[in-house]
């Protein structure tokens, strides 16, 4: 089975955790809701891409986020690609009254509760993802 490396980070702002709608200009997953990822480039270290990642989509600078947890990385099956796996490493962090400037990657953005997920069309496992690091 093939399988990708992925970062997915979640920004908690007290309670809400941030949620982004891919857009159609991304290859997978278009339209679905997700945390900020991305996929971890050659050997470099999971929590680098993360914080990369954080900046790219959202224009949040590293020294505004606070990184609060990681867990262990979780295998999920990818329903796009038979014989495909996503690898991905879930890290949670931290931030207050951010200013969230979307790129490319992602339509719209909102902040949840974790009791919301369900009202959500999620890239699959999102929820096992964030409960993860609950």
């Amino acid at each position: 089975m093939r399988s990708t490396r992925i970062v997915t980070s979640f920004l908690k702002d007290n309670d809400k955790f941030l949620f982004l709608k891919r857009s159609n200009k991304v290859k997978t997953m278009k339209g679905l809701w997700a945390g900020v990822s991305g996929i971890i480039e050659n050997d470099e270290e999971p929590l680098r891409r993360a914080k990369i990642e954080i900046f790219e989509e959202l224009g949040i600078k590293e020294d505004k986020i606070k990184f609060l947890k990681a867990s262990s990385e979780m295998k999920i099956h990818s329903p796009q690609y038979q014989n495909h796996e996503w690898e991905v490493f879930p890290f949670l962090f931290e931030v207050k009254d951010p200013i969230i400037k979307l790129n490319w990657e992602n339509s719209e953005h909102t902040w949840i509760t974790v009791d919301e997920i369900k009202n959500y069309e999620t890239v699959p496992s999102i929820d096992k993802v964030l409960f993860s690091l609950l």
